[in-house]
């Protein structure tokens, strides 16, 4: 089966999730993003890259940091911006989906950048450009559902990759909740694709999925076990929001249990760098005295974000329909 991110000439024509991408498209977004990464130091933050190009964010679900950094990096290429008000627009009054993207497509979009509740509906999207004939438009997932975050993948990567230099010699270990993250799956399999030996899963039972053997992740329910000598920390937040039923006794025996606290980073290797994706529970998920610490990188996280997104846009505007 063809993979409807790619087109006939093996260039990124959308970028839906990292499962499935080549090992060379993922390196040169990272190698992309580097070129980008001193442009916030300049007096002009501006490149003229996507010059008289429109980019329009359909942001289906809220969020403040994604949606933030996919406006200052498309502004930061010279773009046009539309920000959708969703709660404003048709689609709060039955329009369906893809009545929006015609409509919008109609306007002269060049790009959507596209974050929903509902796992699939950027592929959806991609599928409809396609079967329009309008592939000269771009799609970029902005997270869907519990499926995927493929910029937020990359920027944790960047920012991996920047740190250690090397993915073949580390272990990374992805804490908490990751039965209900898109962000937990985009980076196991950006990690396997750049050929990390050591994936290991850390969590409840109640919060960790099926199948993440199959995926060649190591699953640990002990925090400290699955601490022990990882390079790599990268915590996820409880999602409270898409939880259903009584799956954890209480945040503050979850802190208890899966919390990351000063001693238990100290089980770590002595450079392991924390990483979160944001936004962070202090006291549920990661300690102050840790978030704020030495070892954490989750500011330079988000300013990398930026130049990681850059990056996928730069060259989706590039790739030929």
């Amino acid at each position: 089966m063809l993979n409807p991110q790619l087109n006939k000439n093996g260039e990124l024509q959308h970028l839906l999730s990292i499962e499935g991408l080549p090992k060379a498209i993922v390196n040169h977004i990272l190698d992309t993003a580097s070129s980008f990464v001193g442009i916030s130091d300049r007096e002009v933050k501006k490149v003229p890259l996507m010059r008289g190009k429109s980019v329009f964010n359909l942001f289906f679900e809220n969020s403040t940091r994604t949606r933030t950094t996919f406006e200052i990096a498309s502004k930061r290429l010279s773009a046009d911006v539309i920000n959708l008000n969703i709660q404003a627009s048709s689609a709060s009054k039955g329009e369906s989906l893809l009545d929006t993207i015609d409509n919008l497509s109609a306007m002269h979009a060049d790009m959507f950048v596209v974050r929903h509740s509902q796992s699939g509906a950027p592929y959806l999207i991609a599928k409809h450009l396609i079967d329009t004939r309008q592939s000269h438009v771009h799609v970029v997932n902005a997270g869907d559902g519990r499926h995927a975050h493929p910029t937020q993948g990359l920027l944790d990567m960047y920012t991996i990759r920047h740190y250690k230099k090397d993915f073949t010699k580390l272990r990374v270990a992805i804490v908490g909740d990751i039965l209900h993250s898109r962000v937990a799956r985009s980076d196991i399999h950006a990690l396997t694709t750049l050929g990390v030996p050591e994936v290991r899963a850390i969590g409840p039972h109640t919060l960790l999925p099926g199948g993440l053997e199959q995926m060649g992740v190591r699953v640990f329910t002990n925090m400290d076990e699955g601490l022990k000598d990882v390079d790599v920390i990268i915590m996820l937040r409880l999602q409270n929001e898409r939880m259903s039923g009584a799956l954890l006794p209480s945040a503050q025996e979850y802190f208890k249990s899966y919390g990351l606290t000063p001693e238990r980073l100290a089980l770590a290797r002595p450079d392991a760098i924390v990483m979160h994706p944001g936004p962070m529970n202090r006291g549920v998920e990661i300690d102050s005295a840790v978030a704020d610490g030495t070892q954490a990188v989750i500011l330079p996280q988000v300013t990398f974000g930026i130049a990681v997104r850059m990056a996928v846009m730069s060259i989706l505007a590039g790739a030929q329909g």
